[in-house]
């Protein structure tokens, strides 16, 4: 079964990074609100690269266990 909460999360995430970028290159709110910004979208990318990564090892694993299955047969 899909888990869409990890999903969701990660595409709230994302969008949120965007919406970060077009606020950061818009020019109209203050340093203080930028440093804000700028703090929040270095978590939510290193959060995004986090679940990517493990997503990346999850795909390694099961290709794995499929070959491993093919190699059985």
């Amino acid at each position: 079964m899909p888990r869409t909460k990890k999903k969701n999360n990660f595409e709230k995430d994302l969008k949120r990074l965007e919406e970060i970028s077009i606020l950061l290159e818009d020019n109209e709110i203050g340093l203080d609100d930028a440093l804000a910004l700028y703090e929040e979208g270095i978590k939510l990318s290193k959060n995004c690269v986090k679940k990517l990564n493990d997503a990346q090892l999850k795909i390694t694993e099961l290709k794995k266990d499929l070959s491993e299955i093919s190699s059985d047969t």
